[in-house]
């Protein structure tokens, strides 16, 4: 199998690199390494959907494909009263949130390996934030839609941001089947970043 930021345990050489950044006016330094996503620093959709993204203080939250923890670290941080879980699938971006969580003194984060929601099954949330990992293809993205949707409490939202070319129209239409409304919430470069919200009856 080929070595991508999905994989469970990559084997590229490890290039570990500190980068202080500003993001919701806070700054905040992340340890990045090969074989994770964006390790040159933060990418541009992740900044997209920080910067839009609305908490309410005591939200639990979930931040799905966290690689090295810019939003779920973010968001852990607009939650004083409330608590993020990370998770990712890639050993190698686990051990960098949990060590960026330190480094910037979050400690209302629980940081898990896991392939999709395997480790949080049974757990509910306010707010599910995900920048899906497109290249893992349309069936998994749908899946972290999909399977997302029972891990939200009556009420909660899931926010996505992906790229119009990257396939942001069949994101949209499928978070409509699941959800049955979807918000566009903003378009910054080509990145749309895109509100669902589980109904009060579900």
């Amino acid at each position: 199998m080929s070595d991508h930021y999905y994989s469970r345990t990559p084997q590229t050489s490890h290039d570990r690199k500190i980068h202080e950044t500003v993001l919701r006016d806070m700054t905040l330094k992340f340890e990045t390494d090969a074989g994770v996503f964006s390790k040159s620093g933060i990418d541009y959709g992740s900044r997209a959907l920080i910067e839009r993204l609305v908490l309410d203080p005591a939200d639990r939250v979930l931040d799905v494909g966290c690689g090295y923890g810019p939003i779920g670290l973010t968001a852990a941080r607009l939650v004083p009263e409330g608590h993020v879980t990370c998770i990712d699938i890639n050993e190698r971006a686990i051990e960098l949130a949990a060590g960026n969580a330190k480094r910037n003194g979050i400690d209302n984060v629980t940081v898990r390996q896991s392939d999709l929601y395997e480790a949080v099954r049974g757990q509910q949330f306010d707010v599910i934030l995900t920048n899906p990992p497109i290249r893992a293809g349309k069936a998994v993205v749908h899946r972290i839609f999909e399977e997302g949707y029972d891990l939200l409490r009556p009420g909660g939202s899931m926010w996505v941001v992906i790229q119009k070319k990257q396939g942001a129209p069949s994101a949209e239409a499928k978070l409509e089947a699941v959800f049955g409304t979807v918000e566009e919430i903003g378009k910054d470069k080509g990145y749309r970043i895109l509100k669902a919200v589980k109904t009060m009856e579900s």
